[in-house]
């Protein structure tokens, strides 16, 4: 939109660098070209402002295809005025030159204008191809038809447009009919996705039977080990009580050999002991045999005298004193 100034009954336009103004004064065109600005008299001015910078149109409408199926299309048209002053003459471009606003709706006439014949040339593609075709190789071939149509139009370059690009961005079915196309689909995904499940299984399944393969494995091992641990401590303890009784029976045979020689030893004491005893006995009988009577009774009374047991004091009765005395005397008159 222009920014207009009023000043003194004068007005005072000034545009932007994309858009083209084309000023007639009294029936005759004063001023052209983009980016202008100028004073003017309200009353005798005719203004048209018209843009030429590079335009999106997006547009979604529907068509029918071979077998009669809806499809929502989806696109974008770029487009720009190229010929200001055709497109000013078609269509109503003029501003309020109080407020530079348009009088009318010249954009939404254009876009009226590039959306029929847009739809019209999608219509014509979609209507001879299926549903499925149209889905997968659509796109491309509305997109190409489109802009070929719009290239061809008459009523383009009448009106000073320019299409810069087509674009289709999706053709969507009705969602019941996407949602029936897709089952298949995810049906196949679902059962690729169960066999990578089932494989997945069927690889754990095997894995946990080689693990408790190798677990059986290392058990069998472990226990034949085991049993050769056994064995081996079997023999280890057959030949330590070899051992040991090997080591009593030398210990026995020496501990009698000793007993033999200690009882040897002894005998051969006892022996020596004895005869010495005797020698020494028969000295002292035949010492004694070699004694008078009276010496023998006395070393006899000292001897039983030396083994009495000490006798603190002694009761002699009459009867004891009277027999000793008879004795001695008796002993006496032999004696004489």
């Amino acid at each position: 939109m222009a920014d207009i100034i009023r000043r003194l009954g004068l007005r005072h336009l000034r545009s932007a660098p994309t858009s083209h103004v084309r000023h007639h004064r009294s029936g005759r065109l004063a001023h052209d070209g983009a980016g202008v600005s100028f004073w003017f008299r309200p009353l005798a001015a005719a203004i048209s402002e018209v843009p030429v910078d590079d335009r999106e149109l997006a547009m979604t409408f529907h068509a029918r295809t071979a077998d009669f199926q809806d499809v929502a299309v989806q696109a974008t048209v770029t487009y720009r005025i190229g010929d200001p002053a055709a497109a000013a003459a078609h269509l109503d471009f003029s501003i309020d030159p109080d407020t530079g606003a348009w009088r009318g709706a010249p954009l939404e006439q254009l876009a009226s204008l590039l959306t029929e014949s847009a739809q019209q040339h999608a219509l014509d593609v979609l209507a001879h191809t299926p549903l499925a075709a149209a889905l997968t190789d659509g796109v491309p071939a509305v997109r190409e038809r489109i802009a070929a149509g719009l290239g061809e139009d008459p009523r383009l370059p009448a009106t000073g447009l320019d299409v810069v690009a087509v674009r289709v961005m999706a053709l969507r079915p009705e969602p019941e009919v996407e949602r029936a196309l897709r089952t298949p689909a995810r049906e196949r995904i679902q059962q690729e996705a169960d066999r990578a499940t089932y494989e997945r299984r069927a690889v754990a399944v095997e894995r946990e039977r080689t693990i408790a393969e190798n677990e059986l494995a290392s058990r069998i091992e472990l226990a034949r080990r085991e049993e050769q641990l056994v064995e081996q401590r079997g023999a280890n303890a057959r030949r330590e009580a070899d051992e040991q009784a090997a080591a009593d029976a030398i210990r026995a045979r020496a501990e009698a050999e000793r007993t033999v020689r200690i009882a040897r030893a002894e005998a051969e004491a006892a022996r020596e002991v004895g005869e010495a005893r005797a020698q020494a006995q028969a000295a002292w009988l035949r010492v004694h045999g070699d004694t008078d009577t009276a010496t023998l009774h006395a070393l006899t009374g000292s001897r039983l005298a030396e083994n009495l047991p000490r006798i603190e004091s002694v009761t002699v009765s009459p009867d004891v004193l009277t027999g000793l005395l008879a004795r001695l005397g008796a002993d006496r008159g032999g004696a004489e």
